[in-house]
């Protein structure tokens, strides 16, 4: 408490708590496609009443293939939707019960340019046939968002030819319209990264490795079964991400958002999302290049979250779902499920700073996300509203007893189904027992700004450095390091005092300032805000500031008795104020003066610490003045 107050004490000059960037602001708001608060109809009706068995048949042999439908939702008619199935083991094992409860692939402008359902051309309806609970997908989103660009997930009720086929969950898709969501841009090379093997135990059906981001040579055919390429172009592209992954990676930060990877594969460990790159199953994930060259990591399919069933029963112990290792991965020699190389997550995690910021981020997400009592609240309230639908689905593959009861609690059947609240509680506590996750990271309790803009400090403790992490990048991307001082140089006003200053980086640019601190020891990291760099402070370009603001004042003697001499640059002689401000920010003495000198006397002033201000038409200089 005593240092905080010293903060105040010396930096009265400093702006409020700075303004951070909150990127949740780019999803739908409610009333939209994916509007939360309700559990739409949509019904379809196939032109041809043969449908189901046409597109079963296209599933298998020409799976890019649709039929044309009427789409109805809230009474309006969208003529000639194009519709295809979709999914893999999702579509597999219903289907192989003869259950005509598969996945939807919807295209509202297909057949019809430039139609649109609420704003969006696609849409996908997944059966969660293999959660019980119909929430999975929907309470992962919640947290995914707030880490990293994620689709949104609502539920519906889907009707064909006049019969209620069942409750689907509503995933948004990531097309074009999500990239321009997000990035504000959409002809970047983008890949669905799972490959072409099939669930089903098709005939001479075509295989694919895993898209595990190995290097297979220059050729591009080799990697056409392995990633779903989704835009016109790219191949090279993603030649030279894995390239550089695997052969040289002290190039990653050119070609890869390195950040959002390791939020993805933070959110999917802590989550317990084990169908995912860094978890059993190497798959579940989109790569888009943005304009600055690299790749982002963009998570999919989060229906096996919180321990889904695709675990299997043969792996249901503590040791290999509640206790799954977070740092799976980092030696090859230790995998066992699905012995492919990871290159990515063995790379970064046996890089020491990356290693350490992905453990910050297991830190923030347990810290803010894993809370048992918000999750079972969002989800109680789904349920609540999916009640009717889920009771009359007639195809769902679990009962109503499932549908509240794998919400609380694991069930298991010829599988087993992770409960979600009984697996946040599990695996909070196994991650919080963590030896690594434990070790005690650095504290940063306060980012400011200094009134003209030029200095930005940081109130850090536990510390061995202390770093500006800047950009003026549009995307929020290739933030640089700058160091923070509390050594009483570079804008920093007094040593040892616990608060690190920096001088502004890029006080020319004229685009806003993007910034985090990031502050390490010989143990962990600490990041503020915690959830940089998809959150991040900002302040606008520095404009009509003189160079002057760059400057000091000099304060001869400093301490003072008596008097002492005040020196600052003012060589056009235009008119300042001289403020003398107590600890407290008030005001004591003002002078003015045309000059670049005064002499100050001491007066009335006591023995103590005290601020000397010299403000001008377009800067505004400051230094502490200590009477004795």
């Amino acid at each position: 408490m005593k240092k905080i107050f010293f903060l105040f004490a010396l930096y009265p000059f400093l702006g409020d708590c700075q303004t951070i960037y909150n990127p949740e602001v780019l999803y739908d708001s409610p009333g939209g496609i994916f509007d939360k608060d309700s559990v739409r109809d949509i019904y379809l009706d196939f032109y041809d009443p043969n449908y189901h068995s046409y597109l079963v048949n296209s599933w298998f042999y020409t799976p890019d293939h649709r039929i044309p439908a009427k789409l109805t939702l809230n009474g309006m008619e969208y003529d000639s939707v194009g519709v295809r199935y979709k999914g893999n083991s999702t579509f597999c094992l219903p289907n192989d019960n003869f259950n005509s409860k598969v996945p939807y692939n919807i295209d509202i402008n297909h057949f019809v340019s430039g139609q649109k359902l609420l704003g969006y051309k696609k849409i996908k309806l997944a059966n969660a046939w293999m959660d019980p609970t119909f929430s999975k997908e929907f309470a992962a989103s919640n947290i995914y968002r707030k880490y990293l660009p994620s689709p949104e997930v609502n539920l519906v009720k889907l009707h064909t030819q006049g019969s209620y086929l069942g409750l689907y969950v509503n995933t948004e898709s990531i097309n074009k319209e999500f990239l321009n969501k997000h990035f504000n841009e959409k002809s970047g090379t983008l890949f669905k990264c799972d490959n072409i093997d099939r669930f089903c135990d098709t005939i001479n059906a075509p295989t694919g490795l895993p898209p595990d981001l190995t290097y297979l040579g220059e050729d591009s055919s080799l990697y056409y079964n392995n990633y779903d390429l989704k835009s016109d172009h790219g191949w090279s592209d993603l030649i030279d991400l894995i390239r550089t992954l695997n052969n040289d990676f002290t190039q990653i930060e050119n070609v890869l958002n390195v950040d959002r990877t390791l939020w993805a594969f933070a959110v999917n460990q802590v989550i317990a999302n084990y169908d995912t790159y860094n978890g059993y199953y190497v798959h579940n994930y989109y790569l888009y290049q943005t304009e600055d060259g690299l790749f982002q990591m963009i998570p999919w399919d989060s229906d096996n979250a919180f321990v889904g069933a695709l675990m299997g029963f043969d792996y249901w112990t503590p040791s290999t779902v509640y206790e799954f290792d977070p740092y799976y991965g980092e030696n090859m020699a230790n995998v066992t499920h699905y012995p492919y190389d990871r290159p990515l997550i063995s790379q970064l995690l046996n890089h020491p700073v990356y290693r350490k910021q992905y453990t910050a981020h297991l830190r923030t997400i347990i810290s803010e996300s894993l809370n048992p009592t918000a999750i079972n609240d969002q989800v109680d309230e789904l349920q609540a509203r999916a009640y009717t639908g889920a009771l009359n689905d007639g195809n769902k593959q679990h009962s109503m007893n499932d549908y509240s009861n794998n919400v609380d609690n694991a069930i298991f059947t010829w599988w087993g189904f992770g409960g979600i609240i009984s697996t946040v509680n599990e695996r909070k506590t196994y991650l919080l027992s963590h030896s690594e996750i434990g070790l005690v990271p650095p504290t940063i309790s306060l980012v400011q700004e200094a009134s003209n803009g030029t200095i930005i400090t940081a109130v850090a403790d536990n510390v061995s450095t202390v770093e500006l992490m800047a950009t003026v990048n549009n995307h929020a991307s290739k933030f640089q390091a700058f160091t923070m001082y509390d050594d009483g140089t570079n804008g920093d006003i007094t040593s040892g005092d616990g608060v690190f200053s920096v001088n502004r980086p890029f006080s020319t640019s004229n685009e806003v300032l993007k910034y985090y601190v990031r502050a390490q020891n010989n143990d962990a990291m600490k990041l503020s805000p915690e959830r940089a760099e998809y959150q991040y402070y900002y302040s606008d370009p520095l404009v009509g500031i003189n160079e002057l603001a760059l400057s000091t004042i000099n304060i001869i003697p400093n301490p003072m008795i008596d008097q002492a001499q005040l020196f600052w640059d003012n060589p056009t002689k235009q008119e300042v104020n001289i403020e003398i401000l107590d600890v407290t920010g008030k005001l004591l003495k003002r002078f003015v003066n045309y000059e670049n000198v005064m002499t100050l006397k001491r007066g009335n002033l006591t023995s103590g610490v005290y601020v000397v201000s010299v403000v001008g038409a377009n800067y505004k200089l400051q230094q502490k003045l200590i009477v004795r």
